[in-house]
This record gives structure tokens, sequence and C-alpha cells, in this order.
């Protein structure tokens, strides 16, 4: 069964998916002002955010990489010690689950408790001024990357298949994604991202439910023989406990990865905590975790299956890629039904943008909040000028109130666009340098630059101790790098031990230790 998508057809399908989320943006980024762009005016329905949050959570990432991974053993020799082979990346899945616990009954308490726009703001507030900017900084820089390791997926894909048959360069697709994402989150913010991301997760689930479909009746396998079939091909073991600490799929290693990587990848991270401080109060935010959380833990085992299906039909059907994340596209775009062709095609821009448009806006709110000092409440000029004196003449006074809110939408509009070229940038040189899975550099990453924020809240929040402010940037910048000279010695040193994703683990405390070595004993209040 052969794909017939011809690349003008791809980019006509990519064209009416983003008509659609314009729609979608126009209807609510009217009159939207800079509360409404930060925090959506904390009216977002919690069953609504729930739902989109599964989409932004999953990503690009899980809808290519998580695949690939899962048969990158079983297709090439070489890798037979990857990390997340097979299933075991549902061991990272299930700590997750302990770490939105986390999240939910101590982190966004205190969120909703200090009326945080910005949640970096609790540090200013724990610690002082130069620890709040460090932590800002910290996220700035995490989810950039973040941002454009998933962007990258779908600009690869887009090029790939649609653009390089007609000789347009990579960096062309890649600036296109990113002027796309600019246009319809540029008025309402996470207003409009909302209800984009419930459009988004459910195109993303679609598309791979019927993947599956497709792929069992191609292959000849009932609902219920699936997973049998799975097991046979050697390909459905979920625990790894034979291979010691030395295994980077060892289960303590990655259930402890998966819930400190959830607590600072959502807990931590502007991003993900923004769309959950648009729930009205702390109970609904707190239901909206709960139920999110769960549904995630079935919807990863589902790109699980994928991953395993994929393999299989590769394997039976000699099918050619160059690395684990072409996998998907490859035999979607290829192998299957010009109906999977479309559904894939849109499944991976909306898994791509539900965590990337979110992810600008954040990295927006986070600049002006945190380093230029914006208030979240500031209305902009429409919505404020409705005061009028005698004679037409504006009282001065109102006059500079209103110039200066005014001012301050303008240059928010130029922070979007800013950190809407520093993705650009990254994303190309991402393409440049990148040789291997997206989901294993993607956490590797996240290892060191989300580990500084970890030991930064946990010092805050289970000790009382007085630290010096003036220390903490040093400290978060010493802890990365000493990670980085005890990972790359660690055979060595530790008795042939392995770093996996736990690098954040290590991170974290050497972070805690460093702000520890600059405190005193000294009562202050942590919450």
């Amino acid at each position: 069964m052969q794909n017939v998508l011809s690349p003008a057809l791809i980019l006509s399908i990519v064209a009416a998916y983003f008509f659609l989320l314009l729609l979608i943006a126009f209807r609510t980024g009217k009159n939207a002002d800079n509360k409404d762009f930060f925090v959506a005016n904390k009216q977002a329905p919690w069953y609504l955010v729930a739902y989109g949050m599964i989409g932004a959570s999953l990503s690009g990432v899980t809808f290519i990489s998580v695949p690939g991974m899962v048969g990158a053993a079983y297709l090439n020799s070489e890798v037979n010690n990857a990390a997340n082979m097979q299933f075991s990346y549902m061991q990272m899945v299930l700590g997750y689950l302990v770490g939105y616990t986390v999240i939910a009954t101590v982190l966004l308490p205190l969120y909703y408790r200090l009326n945080l726009t910005s949640i970096y703001s609790y540090l200013e507030q724990r610690f002082g001024v130069a620890s709040y900017k460090t932590g800002a900084a910290f996220f700035l820089l995490s989810r950039i990357i973040g941002a454009a390791f998933r962007l990258y997926l779908v600009a690869m894909v887009l090029f790939i298949f649609v653009f390089e048959p007609w000789g347009i360069p990579f960096w062309v697709v890649s600036l296109l994604t990113i002027v796309l994402i600019w246009i319809y989150t540029f008025k309402g913010g996470i207003k409009t991202i909302v209800w984009t991301d419930t459009l988004q997760t459910t195109f993303m689930l679609v598309a791979v439910i019927m993947t599956i479909v497709e792929l069992s009746d191609v292959m000849g396998l009932t609902f219920g023989s699936v997973w049998q079939n799975v097991n046979a091909e050697g390909l459905g073991q979920v625990f790894f406990f034979e291979g010691g600490w030395s295994d980077p799929n060892n289960f303590f290693k990655q259930f402890l990865a998966g819930m400190f990587i959830s607590i600072v990848m959502t807990g931590l991270d502007q991003d993900m905590m923004q769309k959950n401080l648009t729930c009205r109060n702390i109970k609904d935010a707190q239901k909206n975790m709960f139920s999110f959380s769960v549904v995630l833990v079935f919807a990863n085992f589902v790109f699980l299956m994928l991953g395993a299906l994929l393999a299989i039909y590769a394997m039976q059907n000699s099918v050619d890629f160059s690395r684990s994340d072409n996998l998907y596209p490859t035999i979607a775009l290829q192998h299957l039904s010009w109906q999977i062709g479309v559904v894939f095609i849109i499944g991976l821009v909306a898994a791509a943008y539900s965590s990337a448009d979110s992810a600008l806006t954040a990295l927006t709110t986070s600049f002006c909040i945190d380093f230029l000092g914006f208030k979240s409440d500031s209305k902009t000029a429409d919505t404020e000028i409705k005061k009028t004196v005698e004679d037409d003449v504006l009282d001065s006074q109102y006059y500079t109130q209103h110039k200066e809110k005014t001012d301050s939408v303008n240059t928010r509009y130029w922070v979007h666009i800013g950190f809407s070229f520093i993705l650009f940038l990254v994303i190309v040189a991402f393409w440049l340098i990148n040789d291997q899975s997206v989901i294993n550099a993607l956490f590797k990453f996240a290892g060191y630059t989300y580990g500084p924020l970890l030991g930064l809240y946990a010092f805050g929040l289970f000790t009382k101790r007085k630290v010096k402010d003036t220390a903490i940037p040093f400290v978060c910048l010493l802890a990365p790098v000493l990670t980085y000279i005890i990972n790359y010695n660690s055979e060595a040193i530790l008795w042939g031990y392995k770093f996996g994703f736990e690098l954040l683990l290590l991170n974290g405390l050497l972070t805690f230790l460093g702000i520890w070595a600059c405190s005193r004993k000294h009562l202050v209040d942590a919450s």
C-alpha cells in the first residue's frame, strides 16, 4: 500500500490547519490585554487546560522520537545499550506520576498562595533579586533549547518530505515554522493557547490511534493479538532490573529520573505552570493536574505501542530510514494509505506546536515580568481609554499612565519577535549538529539546565536557612560544570557507574550543597 501524498498536497494540509488556528486566534485574541496574554485573566476551565496540557507534554518529541526509539535496538544491533529501548520509557512515565503529585500538593498551593504570574518571583521573596534573576535565566535557556528541539522535528519532516524536493533550504523551513507560531500567538498569548492546545491534542491522538489501527490491519493483527505479537518480537519489556546500575534502562534510575524530570520540566517550568495558573482557583488547578497525569500514562503507552508496530513493520518490509526519528514519518508518508499521511502531517504539526506555541508565550511572559518588571494586569490602551475631560484635553497624569501601558504592550510585541528569532537560530544550529534521537538529547540537556532550578526550589522549600543571595549565580553556574566532569569520569571514579537521565538529580544535589555552603542558620519564612 503506497502513500500518494505529494509535497504540494502536504503543504496544502498544513496551510489549512493553520488557517483553523488563525480563526481561533482571531476569536480569542480580540481585545486581549497583558493579563489575558500572561494568565488568560484566570478564567480558563480546568478540564480544558488539563486536556490541552496532554498535547503540550507529549509534544512533537513524543510524537516522533518515542515511537522511533522503541525499535532502535531491534532495527540496529549497534544500539543495544541505548537508553529507553523497548518499553522501558514507561518506567520514567510511572515516575512522572509521583512528580505530578508533588506539583499538585506542594508547588501549586505555593504559587496560588503567593498569587504569582511568573513562578520565579518566589525566588526573589525567598532568597533575593540575584537568585530570582538566576532562576528565570535558567528557565529561558532551558525552554529555548526545549522548544527548539520540538520545532526542529516538524521542520525536519517538512523539509525532507516537502521542501527539499523543491530545492528550498532548511533554514527557510525553520523560519516559516516560527513565523506561523508568532502570527497566532502574538495577540492573545496564553488565552489563545488554552483553546488551540485542545484542538492540537485531539489531532495528535487521532493520528496515533488511526496509525495503530492501519498498521495492525496491514500486518493481519487483531486488537487482542497486538500485544502478544509485540512480546513475541522481543519489544514489550517494560521493567529492567537485570543490568544493575550500569544499565541506562535500570528501573530505579529511570523511575527516579522521571519523577524529578516531571517536577522540574512541569512544576518549575513557567511554560507548563502558566497554563495551570489560568485556572480560577487552586482546587481547579489540582483537579487539572491529577486528571492530566493519569491520562498521560495511557497516552504514552499508546505511543510506545505505535513504536513497536512501526519497528515490526519496518523489519518485515525492509523500510529504509536514516535515523530513529525518521521511522514514523517514513512509514506514514511512504508506506501507508493517504489518509494516514494526512492525519500524520496534521498530528505532527499539532504535536510540535502544542508545546512550542506555549513555550514562546512563556518565554515572552518570563522576560517581560522577570527582567523588564511588567505587571500581569497591565491593560491595553483600547480597554482603558474611557476617560474624557472638558474641551477634549487629556489630563496629563492620565495621559502619562495611558502611554506607559501602551508602551508595555508594544514592548511585549518586540520581546515576542525577539524570542521567535532566537528559536529560529537554535533550530538551524540543532539541524547542523544533531546526531542522535531528540528525546535522549532533550532529557540529557534538561539534566544540565533544570538542575539548578531543582536545587534552588528544594533549598527554599525544605530549609529555613538564610542565603548569601549574590553567591547564588556562581553556585548555579558551577553545579552544571561539576556535573559534566563527574559524568564524563563516572566509570573511572564510581566503580563503573554510568549516568542516564538521573544527571538531573546530581546537578540538583550539587546546587543544593553549594547553596548550603553559602548559607547560615537563620529562620526565614519558607513559604
